[in-house]
């Protein structure tokens, strides 16, 4: 984690400092990456390999037998080999799309830098993930990174002491910090609770009051379950609960929906600023045009801008159409992403029958034929219905202004 906070805070070399806005600013967080820094790229490339190899062995187009050990370990190979590959390829496409400036003014050595230190860093991310996963910690790389990005997001912009000079005077960065600032300096405190609960120049109370809100009721939601008693076949009347919660494959469906539309709101970035006049291209996405990339670039049409959430109850009043499509995209993704993971994470009924089985467990009052009757009624649900619950959720926490965006 501290090797991670680090390469979060080295900025690239040859890179100037842009300001003004990131279009994939929503998208960072859970992507665990930082403009400009070494960790550009994040976990990206992990998460795009993962899901595409995952999908050609559930499609059969590659040969793939999860009962065999060395069928796995290839797989695993094949995994780290294609994250490689992403990450020289993205590296490659951020600098000749003229992310960090056009080629013939920062020089090709500079570029070539710019190439080897992003992918050195994807390497890193790779490694530090695998140190994870053979048990030197706790979980994977993935979901620590992505925890340490979003915690330090939202403390960050909680507690910042951070000072900014405003038309209404001295301003802290930190929504908190701010809050009691106000409340302290201004006579009138009435306006001053209004400042810090609805200023637009940084973060404010109504935004971590959300944040708090949404953290609360996924608590509550991760309490959704149903237990189903286990009987021992070695140990009269001994028992023990199987607990099918709500939110079967966790964040799962939300990770891998945000990186499909991270890649093609990145290619959609790149084509434009390359073939803007072309009909496809345009249908893909519509960037306005305002210094690309460096200060600020925003989608303003095309089928990427549908995929962007809603910035606020006002921006669903008057743009619905922008905000139905949004809702849609959100919900049948994360179902299907659910029902995909389901078969090819090892977690479907018939994976967990032959779990229960080889432990020598069965359901109380059954046989095992009637262990995959009774566990289809829950598991496949649980895995689809959880996963547009947490597509609910997160359309709720954009549209209340939750800190580091609701998919975070």
């Amino acid at each position: 984690m501290f090797i991670y906070l680090l390469c979060c805070q080295i900025p690239l070399y040859g890179v100037q400092r842009f300001s003004g806005i990131d279009p994939l600013y929503w998208m960072r967080v859970i992507l665990a990456s930082n403009k400009g820094t070494l960790m550009e790229l994040g976990i990206s490339p992990l998460i795009t390999s993962n899901m595409v190899m995952e999908v050609l062995a559930n499609a059969r187009i590659i040969a793939y037998d999860s009962k065999i050990p060395e069928d796995r370990r290839l797989l695993q190979a094949s995994e780290k080999l294609l994250a490689i590959i992403v990450a020289f390829t993205t590296a490659l496409a951020y600098v000749w799309s003229g992310m960090y400036g056009e080629i013939s003014q920062i020089g090709i050595l500079s570029a070539m830098l710019i190439i080897g230190q992003l992918f050195v860093a994807g390497i890193i991310v790779l490694l530090l993930d695998e140190l994870m996963q053979k048990g030197y910690g706790m979980g994977s790389g993935v979901s620590l990174f992505i925890a340490t990005n979003i915690c330090e997001n939202i403390f960050w912009r909680a507690l910042s002491p951070i000072t900014n000079k405003t038309d209404s005077g001295i301003e802290f960065e930190g929504a908190l910090v701010n809050f009691i600032h106000q409340l302290v300096v201004k006579n009138n405190k009435l306006v001053a609770l209004q400042h810090a609960m609805y200023r637009s120049s940084n973060a404010n109370m109504n935004n971590l009051l959300a944040t708090v809100f949404i953290f609360f009721i996924v608590i509550y939601f991760q309490g959704f379950k149903i237990d189903i008693k286990l009987a021992s076949q070695q140990v009269r009347g001994a028992t023990t609960p199987y607990s099918i919660k709500l939110f079967y494959l966790s964040s799962t469906p939300i990770i891998l929906q945000t990186a499909l539309v991270s890649n093609l709101h990145f290619f959609s970035g790149i084509l434009y600023k390359k073939f803007k006049n072309n009909a496809f291209v345009r249908l893909l996405g519509v960037w306005q045009e305002n210094d690309m990339y460096g200060g600020g670039p925003r989608l303003i049409g095309g089928f990427a801008y549908y995929l962007t959430p809603p910035q606020s109850f006002l921006d669903v009043f008057y743009n619905p159409k922008h905000a139905f499509f949004y809702f849609a995209f959100i919900m049948i993704t994360c179902a299907l992403f659910s029902k995909l993971w389901l078969e090819m994470s090892g977690r479907s009924t018939s994976d967990v029958v032959k779990q229960i089985t080889e432990q020598g467990m069965f359901i109380q009052g059954s046989k095992k034929e009637s262990m995959v009757k009774i566990l289809n009624k829950y598991i496949p649900t649980a895995a689809v219905f959880g996963g547009m619950c947490i597509g609910v959720l997160t359309i709720i926490a954009d549209l209340l202004g939750a800190i580091g965006s609701g998919t975070s």
